[in-house]
């Protein structure tokens, strides 16, 4: 029997040598992005923390369809919506909305919180444009954005829509937390094996007809890959239209570059969700 070793395997930053570069690169773009975009609403209030924040990118011309809402990675730790502003190019140019959530890090707060938080990032952008959101996350994100996709909104709200998120994509999404229980990342999370697993969404029920991708990069850990495929076939039981999509050559970092680019197969696809997304209307 083969041991992994799961610092080894979710050890992005060494897995990409050139990581650097990437990350700086997304700083860059996404501040020529915010500039040049007139639309741009920035740092809408959701919450009452700093972070708890909204970046909304809207088309030129608006089309029908849900709003996107990007949710960032960085291990639940690191990054914030300033940097991300740029990956709004591909859906906008498809006449979609697209927003960015901020959010309080480990360990200032707990996994558990930000969960609620980017929980209400989704009903507030939901409350703004009055559409439902597809929900796309990267990393923890992804994590975070399978949290979305299980939520049962009701229970949150009566007056919420029960499909205010009924599809999203991750992108190197983590679904099940038990493997970083023993490595550096949870110097921060603060995660004993039982918080682990309760807030793995892997093991939550998930409302039957959501509809769920598990994008991984073609260069990942084996972990990531397996990460992605079980989520997938454990939703699937549960009737969810679940899939998982390798993206060619990519790793970690450069699965994201697509989000951009207008005439990409991760863009047709959001636009897709977007497209066929419907809320229910709760009575008055």
């Amino acid at each position: 029997m083969v041991t992994l070793d799961f610092e080894a395997e979710y050890d992005n930053r060494a897995r990409v040598p050139e990581h650097a570069e990437i990350l700086a690169a997304w700083e860059r773009d996404a501040a020529a992005y915010r500039a040049g975009h007139g639309r741009a609403q920035l740092g809408l209030k959701y919450g009452p923390s700093p972070r708890q924040t909204l970046d909304l990118f809207r088309p030129a011309i608006d089309s029908v369809g849900a709003a996107v809402l990007f949710i960032h990675g960085g291990g639940w730790q690191s990054h914030g919506a300033a940097d991300f502003s740029h990956l709004a190019g591909g859906v906008n140019a498809r006449g979609l909305a697209f927003a960015v959530a901020g959010y309080d890090l480990c360990p200032e707060v707990t996994v558990l919180n930000i969960i609620g938080q980017v929980r209400a990032a989704a009903i507030a952008l939901h409350r703004r444009i009055g559409r439902a959101v597809v929900v796309v996350g990267h990393g923890s994100g992804g994590h975070l954005a399978a949290c979305l996709v299980a939520t049962d909104w009701n229970s949150i709200d009566s007056t919420l829509p029960p499909d205010l998120v009924s599809a999203g994509v991750a992108l190197s999404g983590v679904f099940d937390l038990r493997p970083l229980v023993s490595t550096s990342i949870n110097a921060k999370l603060r995660l004993d094996e039982n918080e682990a697993h309760r807030l793995s969404p892997i093991n939550w029920q998930v409302a039957a007809g959501r509809t769920f991708d598990a994008w991984v990069g073609e260069d990942e850990s084996s972990e990531y890959h397996r990460q992605s495929r079980e989520l997938v076939a454990a939703w699937s039981e549960r009737e969810v239209a679940a899939q998982v999509v390798v993206a060619p050559g990519a790793n970690h970092f450069s699965i994201l570059a697509p989000l951009a680019d207008p005439d990409s197969a991760l863009t047709h696809r959001l636009v897709e969700l977007a497209r066929g997304t419907r809320l229910t209307r709760v009575p008055a």
